[in-house]
């Protein structure tokens, strides 16, 4: 396996752990990273959403899709700006950006090993 097929692989792993996390315990989660609970539905469609996105990462990653990996370093970067746009614009707590800043540093691994 190349080391940016394992950037991939580490990075869906992840994802996939994060997204079952917003899935079955968000309320666990989200006060960890200074987020309020909640009783709506959102956290658990966006968990569904992303532990398949993470899924889709990792099969990329066995199968060496090149290509797919160089997608994902312009969307991880595309992330952090938007995150901190949505801070910016007060549409969401500047503790979102942490989690732009952990996709960016991920793509950024990604993208030296590409």
């Amino acid at each position: 396996m190349s080391a940016s097929a394992i950037s991939i692989l580490v990075f869906g792993i992840y994802i996939v752990i994060v997204g079952t996390g917003f899935l079955f315990i968000p309320n666990k989660i989200l006060p960890l990273f200074k987020f309020p609970e909640t009783s709506e539905p959102w956290i658990r469609i966006m968990g569904i959403i992303v532990a398949i996105i993470g899924f889709y990462y990792i099969i990329a990653a066995l199968n060496e899709l090149t290509p797919f990996f160089w997608a994902t370093v312009v969307g991880r970067f595309a992330i952090l700006v938007g995150f901190i746009l949505l801070v910016v614009t007060r549409k969401a707590q500047p503790m979102l950006i942490g989690f732009g800043v952990v996709d960016a540093a991920r793509g950024f691994w990604t993208l030296l090993v590409l």
